[in-house]
């Protein structure tokens, strides 16, 4: 029997029952042309600070939508479902805004105009649209506009120490996912207006694209900070985790000093002059999470109460589908999880993180082309068979999945992702060049477009009930009257509270 085997025998078939999964989904609020809106957060939709479901992420114009925690994928996928019918039908009634379907964003206006999102008057409202001023400053709005999905998952009974064993393997094996399921190989030029980019433009269309690319947002154009580069996180532990945040989060940093925390006419420029304002600000494929309390920094949550879950961030919106997610996706993606936390976990070494970054790069810029190699412990391995030989590993877990919810759902799913590996063309990358270039006269934006479109129509046409619109009504109500009593309840000045806040003390 492999350790594996007798990892997977360790967990009772109620335990694996116990998975719970949530969704964080991104989309840009467009024009019915294709353009940026540009209009403040739908009064309808509720405050964007108190929400529990419907907040927005940098961007005014980014929705964020959010599930609860649920013990079935179908049950996550309902409650996701459910909460873009009613985006959708708020957006129809105020001027017929679509939520675009791609991670790369659609037609943007000059970087300034793009409007940082919004959270009332009182101290944690203002400190949130400050923070994301610091971000326009720090990186630019235009990479603020990326959306993307983000994967929570817990199993109970995992240690922090399991949760970074985890960790460790899924940022080894993260070349695997961003092969299956990367759609973003095309953007609209406006993304990169000014920038060095290394695109190609597409023969007769406006489309820029890598032919072999499976994420240009989880590429060098993507999420990507020259400052965080500096970065040395080790994922070897809590302690050196939360050791190497501290120290992001309260060594100054020269660039962001000059910039610094107010300009001379008062305004706020950013919350800090760190490297990281706060903890949201450091990009990383996953990352450890615990819930937090009121006015409660996450590092401090970490260090007093463990690791509760994971947060998957590598995830790119799919475009062929209403909610940018699927059932089969979800479940490939428990299995992929449980696989990192019950195989051999190694300690990461300053040289593994590197190389781990340039496969990251190469997966995501050229991730389809035949007889890429990537590096694995200094040795050079074909990116198929190394995906091939993870996927093949994780086919116990599957049936193990499988018997726990009386389903061959799982093992389904892994086939399907088996059968990709072996066929780069059908990935969801290259259906989307597949798309742009065939239907779409070489126009990203076009492309995009008529997916949102698509999308919108779909989940318009689904049944929808007067008591669901009237429980999505009071929710936004309650949002609204929540965020009055948390701005009638500030009593200090916004200074003295970003003071107290951003204290080192604070981070525990």
């Amino acid at each position: 029997m492999s350790k594996l085997h007798e990892r997977l025998a360790a967990y009772p078939a109620d335990a694996l029952g116990g998975i719970r999964r949530g969704i964080e989904k991104e989309g840009l609020r467009v024009l019915p042309t294709g353009g940026l809106a540009l209009t403040p957060h739908p009064l309808a939709l509720g405050s964007a600070l108190t929400h529990p479901l419907i907040t927005t992420d940098y961007s005014e114009s980014q929705l964020e939508l959010i599930t609860g925690a649920h013990k079935g994928v179908l049950a996550c996928l309902d409650e996701l479902t459910e909460v873009h019918q009613f985006v959708h039908r708020t957006l129809k009634d105020s001027g017929g805004e679509l939520l675009w379907a791609s991670s790369m964003p659609c037609g943007l206006p000059t970087d300034e105009t793009i409007p940082i999102g919004r959270y009332g008057s009182s101290n944690v409202g203002r400190a949130k649209s400050v923070y994301r001023m610091g971000l326009g400053h720090r990186y630019g709005r235009r990479m603020q506009t990326i959306s993307g999905i983000h994967y929570n998952w817990s199993l109970p009974g995992v240690t922090s120490e399991q949760y970074f064993s985890l960790i460790r393997n899924f940022r080894r094996h993260a070349f695997v996912l961003l092969y299956l399921f990367g759609a973003s190989p095309a953007l609209c030029p406006c993304f990169v207006e000014g920038r060095q980019h290394g695109l190609q433009q597409m023969e007769g269309g406006s489309a820029l694209y890598l032919p072999h690319a499976t994420s240009l947002r989880m590429g060098r154009l993507g999420y990507q900070s020259d400052a965080q580069a500096t970065l040395a996180v080790s994922y070897n532990g809590l302690t050196g985790y939360a050791n190497s945040l501290h120290e992001a989060l309260t060594k100054p940093y020269p660039a962001y000093e000059t910039v610094g925390v107010r300009n001379p006419g008062g305004d706020y420029n950013q919350l800090g002059t760190s490297l990281l304002q706060i903890e949201n600000e450091f990009y990383g494929t996953i990352r450890p999470k615990r819930t937090v309390r009121t006015g409660e920094r996450p590092l401090h949550a970490l260090r007093e109460r463990g690791v509760e879950y994971v947060e998957v961030r590598l995830m790119d919106l799919d475009p062929f589908v209403p909610v940018g997610i699927t059932a089969s996706t979800m479940r490939l993606l428990d299995v992929f999880l449980l696989h990192c936390l019950l195989s051999d976990s190694p300690p990461d070494t300053p040289a593994e993180i590197a190389e781990l970054k340039q496969n990251q790069h190469l997966t995501a810029e050229r991730g389809r082309e035949s007889g890429l190699h990537l590096t694995r412990n200094g040795q050079s391995v074909l990116l198929t068979d190394w995906g091939s030989e993870v996927l093949a590993a994780c086919e116990p877990l599957a049936a193990a999945l499988d018997a726990t919810h009386g389903t061959g759902d799982y093992s389904a799913a892994l086939r399907d992702a088996r059968a990709l590996m072996a066929a780069p063309e059908r990935t969801p990358s290259a259906r989307v060049l597949d798309h742009i270039t065939q239907q779409h006269h070489h126009s990203f934006e076009s492309f995009a477009r008529q997916q949102s479109i698509a999308a919108r129509d779909a989940l318009l046409g689904l049944p929808w009930s007067d008591a669901q619109q009237a429980r999505y009504m009071a929710m936004a109500a309650e949002s609204i009257a929540a965020q009055k009593a948390i701005e009638a309840a500030d009593t200090l000045p916004f200074e003295e509270w970003r003071e107290q806040y951003m204290a080192v003390k604070e981070l525990g």
